[in-house]
């Protein structure tokens, strides 16, 4: 064999051009890994506690229907601020968030497919839960805006928290610090609006997959919040009203 042939291939790095292949592969490799997780988790306990498939409406559909949507304008968000953000602490909290809500929108839909659910319900968002119409649905953080573009017949911000499509596309016009303000404001919001949401499924659902994943969004977000509230003051600046 010849020297040529014995010489190894020293490892090429990653070209620019080939980088958005390699983030929509480990994106879909994470959601893949959350749903096999969640079909996992969700049919041993239902095995080992004989319950009854989810039907549509349940608080477990429901939860999984509603909250995958808000989840995924999350991870939107996220990786928008990480690939546009010079901030290596906005970079890293949007990793964060992006990687923790993909993994678990795909163990939502992992267990929407057990049920033989669709992903999305025909039902008004939320309407699984039977205690948030009225005053405690205008009560909660981001209702009023999701009212507002709801009565217009936008569809845009169709939960609370959720940023509308003018949201959205000044957050995209946006560079520097300004940027980076404006990611953390319609992040804290975003999981405000979500955190009812998952309360009420821990507080009224009996499947312990969904308790434990309440629970971990409870405690990730919660977290997650103090630490927006502490880079919105450091960067001179409040949440959004």
């Amino acid at each position: 064999m010849s020297e040529v042939e014995n010489e190894q291939t020293p490892d090429r790095p990653v070209s620019r051009s080939s980088r958005p292949f390699v983030i929509v592969a480990s994106a879909l490799s994470v959601l893949l890994l959350g749903a096999a997780f969640g079909m996992f988790l969700t049919q041993r306990a239902m095995d080992s506690s004989a319950q009854a498939t989810p039907a549509a409406g349940s608080v477990e559909v429901g939860f999984a229907q509603d909250m995958s949507v808000h989840h995924l304008q999350a991870v939107t968000m996220a990786n928008w601020a990480r690939d546009h953000s010079a901030d290596p602490e906005i970079r890293q909290l949007a990793f964060d968030i992006q990687s923790t809500q993909l993994e678990q929108v795909g163990r939502m839909k992992g267990w929407l497919m057990l049920w033989g659910q669709p992903e999305q319900s025909n039902s008004p968002y939320m309407s699984w839960m039977t205690g948030s119409s009225g005053h405690e649905m205008a009560g909660m953080p981001g209702m009023a805006a999701a009212s507002s573009t709801a009565a217009a017949g936008s569809g845009d911000a169709a939960m609370p928290g959720m940023a509308t499509n003018a949201e959205l596309a000044k957050l995209r016009s946006l560079s520097g610090k300004d940027l980076d303000v404006y990611f953390l404001q319609l992040m804290l919001r975003h999981h405000q609006g979500g955190t009812p949401m998952a309360e009420y499924a821990h507080e009224h659902t009996s499947l312990s997959a969904l308790k434990a994943l309440t629970k971990s969004i409870l405690d990730s977000q919660g977290a997650e919040m103090d630490l927006m509230k502490q880079m919105l003051t450091a960067r001179g600046a409040q949440p959004l009203p």
